[in-house]
């Protein structure tokens, strides 16, 4: 492949393994079937059968490389050009089977100016395009040895696998200049710790049993590419995937859900939820209206949630971005960039904060540029859910929601279709996608009166010393 990156690298490489890291399986399915369909008799290697099944339950084995041999003496009479165009075809199936968050750790490197290397047992012929397409400066890869426009069956040079695989990459650094303890190198398998431990910054991407023990015992971060950075597996799932059953409305026995609308939710790619925020208990209703998707979605809360010793924790796990107002920084919406555009959703409440004194009663929302400035970045529809009742069972002045079963007060949720935004504006599309969400409350939402001081009360957090009684009712939408 080329070398126009590390030309001018300044001596640092990221380096990726392919199966169970770049991509979410095996690829030599795909090149199988690729070569197939491209004309190509694949001779049957003995027990590959086994050596898959076990790939898919374990991960590599110590077999891993004398099934590379043997695969590599069954493309003797292969043509170039065929491989090279069976190649070209797996790469598009390759494509679907990239992991969500690395294009976005591949991005990160390139913007920092490392150069980019995939190195992989399989053979070069067959990963160099799919390489191509991810804009990887280089691959180390098994190479096939070829006279007079065929393969010979003969390998050039040794299997690209575990110290070979280090040898491979050393080989290449040394020739170019690349320094492997400024490198970064990423893998799922125990067998390419002898790499993982050449560099300085070793990943373990989706980790094998052992690699994961060794990780641990290393202090090796572990990184899951399909999903956000620090969302941990147990047992092979996200939490939230776990929780998923527990998120039904009908399991919430202090309330009682009247839901509708919950189809304009896509089931899969980029989108932003946004709802306008009435109590401590909204995250509960949203959440229990979008496990009715059977997707994932990372919240936006915040940094009061995410420092709670035990409701932090759970946030965190969940994938949720911490939001600290006061410090002014962009990283809470960088975050919820790469999680858009790993095809995943965000939810929102554009408000920032439960409206509290006269505010609340407000025939007028108003939000925070944060729903506007993700959707002008990423183009994800934003849909909008309006929440009405939630503060009937968790008010502001209360410390715990309202638990008692006798006692379930209804909460309308309405989901609305995505707001039609224009992006020239965050301000604009602010307003748009506050009147979105105004509109899917009910008639009493629009209709402007004086509360009562024990409303106003409510409104307030537990320990407000003020008067509510005292105060004036503020023109609409405005913070107090």
């Amino acid at each position: 492949m080329s070398d126009r990156h590390t030309r001018s690298s300044p001596g640092a490489a990221a380096i990726f393994d392919l199966d169970r890291t770049l991509i979410g399986g095996a690829s030599a399915p795909v090149f199988s079937h690729s070569l197939q369909a491209a004309g190509i008799t694949q001779r049957k290697i003995p027990g590959a059968g086994t050596v898959a099944a076990t790939y898919r339950a374990l991960g590599e084995t110590a077999l891993t490389a004398a099934t590379a041999r043997l695969a590599a003496r069954a493309t003797a009479g292969w043509s170039l050009e065929l491989v090279h165009q069976a190649a070209e075809a797996a790469a598009d199936e390759l494509l679907e089977m990239l992991q969500p968050y690395a294009p976005g750790v591949i991005a990160e490197h390139r913007e920092a100016g490392r150069a980019l290397v995939m190195a992989t047992t399989s053979p070069a012929p067959l990963v160099t395009p799919f390489a191509e397409r991810l804009g990887i400066d280089e691959v180390v890869a098994t190479s096939w040895a070829t006279r007079g426009g065929e393969y010979t069956g003969e390998l050039d040079g040794g299997i690209v696998w575990g110290r070979g695989k280090l040898d491979g990459v050393r080989a290449w650094a040394e020739q170019h200049g690349i320094d492997l303890r400024a490198s970064y190198a990423y893998s799922d398998s125990y067998y390419d710790a002898p790499l993982l431990d050449a560099v300085g910054n070793p990943v373990a991407v989706n980790p094998d049993l052992r690699l994961a023990a060794l990780a641990r015992l290393r202090g090796w971060p572990v990184r899951h590419l399909d999903l956000p950075e620090g969302v941990p597996k147990i047992a092979g799932r996200e939490l939230q995937a776990w929780t998923r059953s527990f998120q039904r409305p009908e399991l919430l026995p202090n309330v009682r859900l009247d839901i509708d609308g919950v189809e304009h939710i896509p089931r899969e790619g980029p989108v932003i939820v946004v709802f306008n925020h009435r109590s401590y208990f909204d995250g509960t209703v949203v959440g229990a209206v979008l496990g009715r998707t059977g997707r994932p979605f990372r919240f936006l809360g915040k940094r009061e949630v995410f420092d709670a010793p035990v409701v932090g924790a759970f946030a965190r796990m969940a994938g949720g971005i911490r939001v600290d107002r006061s410090s002014g920084s962009d990283e809470p919406l960088e975050a919820a960039v790469k999680v858009l555009r790993a095809g995943e959703a965000i939810a929102i409440a554009p408000e920032g904060t439960i409206p509290r004194g006269p505010a609340f009663f407000a025939t007028e929302l108003r939000g925070r540029w944060g729903a506007a400035r993700l959707a002008a970045a990423t183009r994800a529809a934003v849909i909008p859910i309006g929440l009405w009742g939630t503060e009937t069972v968790w008010p502001r002045n209360a410390r715990l929601p309202r638990l008692d079963p006798r006692q379930q007060p209804q909460v309308r949720v309405r989901v609305g279709p995505p707001v039609p935004l224009r992006y020239r504006s965050p301000d604009a599309d602010t307003k748009r996608i506050m009147a979105a969400l105004m509109e899917l409350l009910p008639d009493e939402a629009r209709v402007t009166r004086v509360p009562t001081a024990e409303e106003l009360a409510a409104t307030y957090p537990p320990g407000y010393r003020g008067d509510p009684s005292r105060e004036a009712v503020r023109r609409p939408g405005t913070d107090t």
